[in-house]
């Protein structure tokens, strides 16, 4: 959660908007004190995880089950040591 004063907000709307639009909470301050709080859209976040979870179970079932080893060489591809 991420506090913004009122006057930095009214510059910067547009970009905030897509931080909430993201996933991200702001809170919108004036001398100091909270005086709003912006949120992300519960129906709006919950169609971006039914897609997700969509995709995912469209991988599975095209590419089937992953092994444990598998999914362990994909995380650990291309990290330095």
């Amino acid at each position: 959660m991420r506090e913004i004063q009122a006057s930095e907000a009214k510059t910067h709307l547009p970009q905030l908007l897509d931080d909430v639009e993201r996933g991200e909470t702001l809170i919108i301050t004036r001398h100091g004190r909270a005086i709003a709080r912006i949120v992300p859209e519960v129906n709006r976040r919950q169609e971006d995880i039914d897609s997700a979870i969509e995709g995912i179970m469209a991988l599975r079932t095209r590419n089937g089950k992953i092994t444990f080893e598998e999914l362990r060489s994909a995380r650990e591809e291309g990290r330095k040591y």
